[in-house]
């Protein structure tokens, strides 16, 4: 569950839009063998060349159609991107809230705005984190961020089977955007009311909570306030994709 305004008041697909070029721009300032270590083995070739894909296929999902596969390269990193990057802009654009195939089940189109807004938002933290570039820090976008992973990918991840259920669930607190979620709640309840009660609350800046429960941060990097292991249980699961 979260608490306060979600990102219905965000202009996803415009957020989109500047998240992409950004992330083209940044393709020309890193070199391409540079390391993404909380990535496994990946280097920032892999990295555009995964968010690539991951456009074309989602445009795909929106238009409710198999996408043609890109191949196996080798590739000319800005054009491949700059490529996929217009197919999903335009197919969005154009299919507005048409039917079409969701990560939970069949809906609006536009459902893949805000997903691929934050699949973008995250790998362009990866993209320049890597180099030791700065990366914005919107406490409005990062705070959508987090929020989608609460009340969309870990309830899925548990729907799926991927992750066991939390023993409890963990309160997240933003304290650069007054919002605050729980994550792993059995029911969609209000802060404060029926419900299990989280036995450890995390704060930091909304970008600090979205890359940690992204796997990008650790409980070292946040204000751990309660029982820290029930953190490191929490952030043991599979939480995303």
């Amino acid at each position: 569950m979260s608490q306060a305004p979600a990102g219905a008041q965000l202009d996803h697909l415009d957020l989109l839009r500047g998240a992409q070029a950004e992330f083209l721009s940044s393709i020309g300032e890193v070199d391409p063998a540079t390391p993404i270590p909380w990535c496994g083995r990946w280097r920032v070739r892999n990295l555009v060349v995964h968010l690539s894909r991951i456009h074309h296929w989602a445009a795909g999902q929106a238009a409710k159609r198999q996408e043609t596969p890109l191949g196996r390269g080798p590739f000319v990193l800005d054009e491949l991107y700059a490529a996929q990057a217009t197919e999903l802009r335009e197919t969005l654009e154009r299919l507005g809230d048409t039917e079409g195939w969701t990560l939970v089940g069949n809906g609006p189109a536009s459902w893949w705005r805000r997903r691929q807004l934050h699949e973008t938002t995250v790998h362009l933290w990866d993209l320049r984190a890597s180099s030791g570039l700065p990366v914005d820090d919107d406490p409005l976008v990062w705070s959508d961020t987090v929020d989608e992973v609460v009340t969309v990918m870990q309830p899925r991840q548990e729907a799926m089977g991927r992750m066991q259920p939390l023993d409890a669930p963990v309160r997240l607190v933003a304290t650069d955007a007054a919002r605050s979620w729980l994550l792993g709640a059995p029911a969609p309840v209000a802060d404060g009311h029926e419900g299990a009660d989280p036995s450890v609350t995390v704060e930091a800046t909304a970008q600090d909570l979205a890359l940690l429960v992204w796997g990008r941060r650790g409980p070292q990097d946040v204000r751990v306030v309660g029982d820290a292991r029930a953190l490191d249980e929490a952030l043991s699961r599979r939480l995303t994709p």
